[in-house]
């Protein structure tokens, strides 16, 4: 079996932060910055008091609020998965009248001791939106088709979902 290195950070340069400094087991935090979510030719999501998921390797996660969802924005998917640190993850089709991107949407309806502040919240992949800003930065979606953090210029990788990154 091949041993996996860690990769070689990209150090940060003034007003960045590294994903690699972020710790693991994740750390919330709860930030004062304006997130939105465009889908369907409309902002869905809009808050001004987001929590931010940071894990080792990855990019920020954006959780909004109960209440800065469109209502109608969100329909149950089937399905879950399991966050070791988080609990089970329940997915959501995030719909518009023209639009729909399936399992697009995530929330932890009931998380583990440490993580209680995340309940009702809820997180969009932003591969699947038409647009998702931090602070009115366009983010980039975090690279692989998994995982859902936002890459924005304040944060360098490399990034857990980048090619050759599964053993991470």
């Amino acid at each position: 079996m091949t041993r996996l290195e860690r990769p070689e950070p990209v150090p940060p340069g003034p007003g960045q932060e590294s994903a690699w400094d972020y710790p693991r087991p994740p750390r919330l935090e709860e930030v004062r910055v304006q997130c939105e979510v465009v889908f369907g030719g409309h902002t869905i999501a809009v808050t001004l008091t987001p929590i931010r998921v940071l894990e080792t390797s990855h990019p920020p996660a954006y959780y909004f609020p109960p209440g800065s969802v469109l209502e109608g924005a969100l329909r149950p998917a089937e399905g879950s998965t399991w966050c070791e640190f988080k609990g089970e993850t329940r997915y959501f089709d995030v719909v518009r009248p023209d639009a729909e991107a399936p399992r697009a949407a995530w929330s932890y309806p009931h998380p583990l001791a440490g993580y209680e502040a995340l309940a009702g919240y809820v997180a969009f992949y932003p591969r699947a939106m038409e647009a998702c800003l931090v602070g009115g930065e366009l983010v980039r979606p975090q690279p692989g088709g998994f995982y859902g953090g936002w890459v924005t210029s304040t944060v360098v990788g490399p990034f857990k979902g980048e090619p050759g990154t599964e053993g991470w």
